[in-house]
């Protein structure tokens, strides 16, 4: 039997590496691009130059772009994170007949096309004169936000055990001291990966940005987008390479809160 299973072994770690290899030669072809000294996305390299890098840095367009995306990402992660976690909260506490509907309603952002939302969110707001507007953008990535914060603070309260809630308001506890005391601690680390991920989906968001956002909310995504369709320079492959340093270290950050929850007895799924 041994000597049966060892092929289809083989076979299946050649099978994971060809699937790694093809994940990865994108950006194995892009950062080096982003190093180029000349102007044009050409292989062989024609020398060694931080000039576009310099490019990007030296607080034009792209430095701006990333400005606006942070600041969107950083107001929308932060509502989200709230109603994220009040619905969790809710959803928790209320196992009602319509629960399981409002939640598949909580999380189809997930589930629906991101050009439906985009659409969706432009016939929303546009009556609202929100358009072009960072309300309205903040608006639009708070729907697709929560979904992310709602399944890991959802998990972290059916994972919580229950007794702790009891002996706390056995000891004279109020609810609300229960919950900064007790319920808050334990699905922490849950509401900070949550918050992670709604940044991220705000983050690297073009669709709803280039139907909703105005000439003043131009996010990094969408100078990418435009930069694409009228002059594809190394300056873009420097902007991608450092979206992806960024994408690795918030990668990096989340597996480091779902290894201190699980050192908690508290695993995230």
């Amino acid at each position: 039997m041994t000597r049966l299973k060892n092929p289809w072994r083989t076979l299946y770690w050649l099978f994971c590496a060809g699937v790694f290899v093809f994940l990865l030669a994108p950006i194995a072809a892009i950062i080096p691009l982003s190093f180029s000294s000349g102007s044009f996305l050409t292989y062989p390299l024609p020398g060694l130059s931080l000039r576009w890098y310099a490019e990007v840095l030296d607080g034009g367009k792209w430095l701006k772009a990333l400005g606006i995306s942070l600041y969107i990402g950083v107001i929308a992660s932060a509502i989200s994170v709230v109603l994220g976690t009040l619905a969790s909260l809710g959803l928790m506490r209320r196992r009602a007949w319509w629960s399981e509907a409002l939640k598949l309603m909580l999380l189809s952002p997930m589930i629906v096309p991101v050009i439906l939302i985009a659409v969706a969110s432009y016939f929303f707001l546009a009556p609202m004169s929100l358009t072009s507007s960072y309300t309205g953008m903040v608006i639009a990535h708070t729907v697709i936000a929560v979904p992310f914060v709602v399944v890991p603070v959802l998990t972290a309260l059916e994972l919580m055990d229950p007794n702790q809630a009891r002996a706390a308001a056995a000891c004279g506890a109020t609810a609300r001291v229960t919950f900064l005391r007790v319920t808050l601690p334990a699905i922490m680390p849950a509401m900070a990966s949550g918050a992670l991920f709604a940044f991220a989906a705000s983050f690297d968001d073009v669709v709803i940005a280039l139907l909703i956002a105005g000439p003043d909310q131009r996010t990094l995504p969408r100078e990418m987008f435009s930069a694409l369709r009228d002059s594809m320079t190394p300056a873009l492959t420097a902007v991608a390479s450092i979206m992806i340093v960024f994408s690795t270290a918030l990668f990096v950050l989340m597996q480091m809160l779902q290894r201190r929850a699980r050192r908690a007895g508290k695993p995230l799924r």
